[in-house]
């Protein structure tokens, strides 16, 4: 089906309509999308392999789960479903806010950082979208970004996703 979300302004006001995710947005309207980094207790960012399938970077590995948020959702309960979605376990994000919200050229990208033991094994990944999920470390992580394996975020940025896992020495949870 036509996947739905919320407009915004520029000031992430509610204009009070929705369109189809993906498509044209009139001058200022934005929509929101999420991204989760799940951090386990070893400092190791959880990442997913983007299926072959996907429009957007196939086959390159990302964060832990990304996607748009629907109309009516707020940010944390589109990062809940996503993670349910893609991997198939029911992340629960409750009291969380996005540790950092990026202004991208079409929207809000806010990303929830979380330090959490998982068992990866009891994923059930979504075919359509994920073809693979593991664990690295942020040397391993830059050495993908370099060899090409991994979306091309800016190297200082994934560094600060690390450096947030804790939020700046505040406890998240």
């Amino acid at each position: 089906g036509v996947e739905l979300g919320d407009r915004y302004d520029e000031n992430r006001a509610p204009l009070g309509k929705t369109a189809e995710r993906y498509g044209k947005k009139g001058p200022g309207e934005y929509r929101t999308v999420v991204h989760v980094c799940l951090f386990d207790s070893r400092d190791r960012l959880l990442i997913q392999r983007r299926t072959a399938g996907k429009r957007v970077w196939p086959e390159k590995w990302d964060v832990s789960v990304g996607g748009g948020v629907d109309a009516g959702e707020t940010s944390r309960q589109g990062a809940e479903r996503e993670f349910r979605e893609e991997l198939g376990y029911p992340l629960d994000l409750g009291g969380l806010r996005p540790a950092v919200t990026v202004n991208f050229g079409g929207g809000f990208d806010d990303f929830f950082i979380l330090r959490r033991d998982v068992d990866i094994a009891s994923f059930r990944l979504q075919a359509e979208e994920v073809s693979a999920v593991r664990w690295v470390t942020l040397p391993e992580l830059l050495d993908m970004v370099d060899e090409g394996s991994f979306i091309p975020y800016p190297k200082s940025f994934l560094q600060f996703l690390f450096d947030m896992r804790d939020s700046f020495g505040f406890p998240t949870k």
